[in-house]
């Protein structure tokens, strides 16, 4: 039993340290396409390369002792109860893992503040500005510079700094493409920033990283990154062929389902701004605003809530009505 047990942890490491390494480009992580992904992934290396200076040869050591030690007829080994410590081993096993976890804050803290989301990238080209909306369950992208929007896709130009504005229009999420930069997560009522940058052309895996409901799974996004003639090309092919997002278009988008890859030639000014601002005074949810910024689904609540109202009026008016009557007779009768 005790060789069974063996065999099996070896096996055990092997597997993992095969899946690992042997199947490295199935791991979008390890496989990164931009500048800000090859920070994370030589963290992600380095930390766990130091991690195992420790680990590993502790978990070797567990198995000798557990086998050299074992009890067994005939067994010769000195016998020491008295032993109680050893100055060179307990140097060996505390200074070793303090050294190891020095090494890994200094490594951390650098490449934290290195890979810091709203610092630009440098660069001689010129960023290119993308607003992100996260919605239930879909991404709506808005570019600025070219006055179009798209919807769970988005393309940029290679080797390009793109710098993301994001929020939310929904419960928060966390906005992620792993072969080019982390995550960070999109709240109403702010605008986060995030840089990133595609080195080579092709299209990149993005998705909500944040558990938000029903259809999670199906909020994933595509992140096409293309040589700067075929960007042109695309944003000239939008504005020509794509409808334009009106508020009504938008207000359709953002009720809860899921949604196709769409294009909009358009979208409606400053639509990001106000969204960002929206449950400030004057915003769209401001109660003033209402009228022209609901949902339909927002007109059947605030229509049932109205009526719910209207019925208490009335409940509380007919109550008031027969505690006075009821009042009146008491009197009369005392009288």
């Amino acid at each position: 039993m005790k060789w069974v047990v063996l065999i099996v942890t070896v096996l055990s490491l092997a597997l993992t340290v095969w899946a690992l390494f042997a199947g490295t480009g199935n791991y979008f992580v390890l496989n990164p396409k931009g500048p800000i992904a090859e920070g994370q992934r030589d963290l992600i290396v380095i930390s766990t390369i130091l991690t195992a200076i420790v680990i590993v040869p502790t978990t070797i050591i567990a198995f000798i002792i557990v086998w050299r030690y074992r009890d067994k007829p005939g067994r010769k080994a000195k016998y020491d109860p008295d032993f109680s410590h050893n100055n060179l081993l307990e140097t060996i096993w505390w200074g070793i893992p303090i050294v190891v976890i020095f090494i890994l804050a200094v490594v951390t803290v650098r490449y934290t503040y290195a890979l810091e989301p709203s610092v630009a990238l440098k660069s001689e080209k010129k960023p290119v500005t993308i607003q992100v909306v996260s919605l239930d369950w879909k991404w709506v992208f808005f570019n600025p510079e070219e006055n179009i929007a798209t919807v769970n896709s988005v393309t940029i130009p290679e080797d390009t700094p793109i710098r993301f504005e994001l929020t939310a229009d929904a419960p928060m999420n966390s906005f992620w493409v792993p072969q080019l930069a982390g995550q960070i997560y999109t709240m109403s009522g702010m605008a986060m920033t995030l840089y990133m940058q595609a080195d080579h052309p092709g299209t990149y895996f993005g998705s909500g990283a944040n558990f938000s409901g029903e259809h999670f799974a199906d909020m994933r996004f595509d992140v096409n990154a293309v040589s700067d003639a075929d960007y042109r090309a695309w944003v000239e092919k939008i504005k020509s062929e794509s409808k334009p997002m009106t508020m009504e278009t938008y207000q359709s988008l953002a009720i809860p389902g899921t949604a196709e890859k769409q294009s909009f030639s358009s979208f409606p000014d400053n639509l990001f701004q106000q969204l960002v601002t929206k449950y400030l005074p004057g915003g769209l949810a401001d109660t003033s605003n209402r009228a022209t910024h609901t949902t339909p689904q927002t007109e059947i609540n605030e229509k049932e809530s109205e009526q719910g109202q209207s019925d208490m009026g009335t409940d509380t008016k007919s109550n008031n009505e027969h505690d006075g009557l009821g009042t009146d007779t008491q009197e009369g009768s005392n009288n």
